[in-house]
């Protein structure tokens, strides 16, 4: 078995998730498992892992919402495995950013099958990726997602963890708007509420360290009534 290969089980359901856990141990992999969509977040964050495994129906946070925000934040190949066999769940999982739907129950030579498919699909794409690790664009601005830092002319940028958590969601989403509560909602893991300027006063600051507070903007852009967007310009 090749590197890289720590998988992330969330599912509520203890019997099933002993059983697949058991199972891609056995088969070589090495597998954590979450038993609420929050604690699937949480590890997501804290680890390294090559394919999440997501039952949709699980208390806190459902499947759909954690495929949502772990695909705003990576490329990792998403397997939801859920007994919801209908078209209209499969369909708006993989809407949602999903890689492929296990419907339960299922044999787990399947499982096994689907996880190494993606794996094998995923280790390409990243060999590609990791060649590329600095995406870098105009005026400036680079960013290495991959080592987690950010530099403007050629000087590392000294971020606070907030700022830097929203450039990434913003620069790994390019040209798409995002609303203020959706982004405090993401990145601070908490409701928002009516009157919270907490994600004005960070797009300022990050505004101000990047050095694009002009007209015209250069990175961040403030779409109207709506939130805000990632414009930078790539360099080839």
């Amino acid at each position: 078995m090749e590197e890289r290969t720590n998988i992330l089980i969330v599912e509520d359901d203890y019997e099933i998730a002993r059983i697949m856990k058991d199972h891609l141990d056995r088969e070589g992999f090495q597998t954590t498992w979450a038993s609420t969509g929050v604690e699937g977040w949480e590890d997501f964050k804290a680890g390294d892992f090559s394919i999440i495994l997501v039952d949709l129906m699980m208390p806190e946070m459902d499947g759909y919402d954690l495929c949502e925000k772990i695909r705003l934040e990576s490329d990792v190949p998403l397997l939801i495995v859920s007994a919801k066999g209908e078209d209209d769940s499969k369909i708006r999982g993989l809407n949602l950013g999903a890689d492929d739907y296990l419907t339960k129950p299922f044999s787990l030579k399947e499982l096994t099958a689907r996880v190494q498919s993606h794996l094998r699909r995923y280790q390409r794409y990243t060999s590609k990726s990791y060649d590329a690790q600095m995406s870098q664009y105009a005026h400036g601005l680079a960013i290495d997602f991959l080592n987690d830092a950010v530099f403007l002319e050629g000087e590392l940028l000294v971020l606070t963890a907030k700022e830097k958590e929203i450039l990434f969601l913003l620069a790994r989403n390019p040209f798409i708007t995002f609303e203020k509560a959706h982004i405090y909602e993401h990145i601070w893991q908490l409701k928002n509420v009516n009157g919270n300027n907490t994600v004005t006063v960070h797009i300022k600051s990050l505004r101000t360290k990047l050095k694009d507070t002009g007209k015209q903007a250069k990175f961040i852009q403030t779409v109207w009534g709506a939130g805000y967007r990632f414009v930078g310009e790539p360099l080839s």
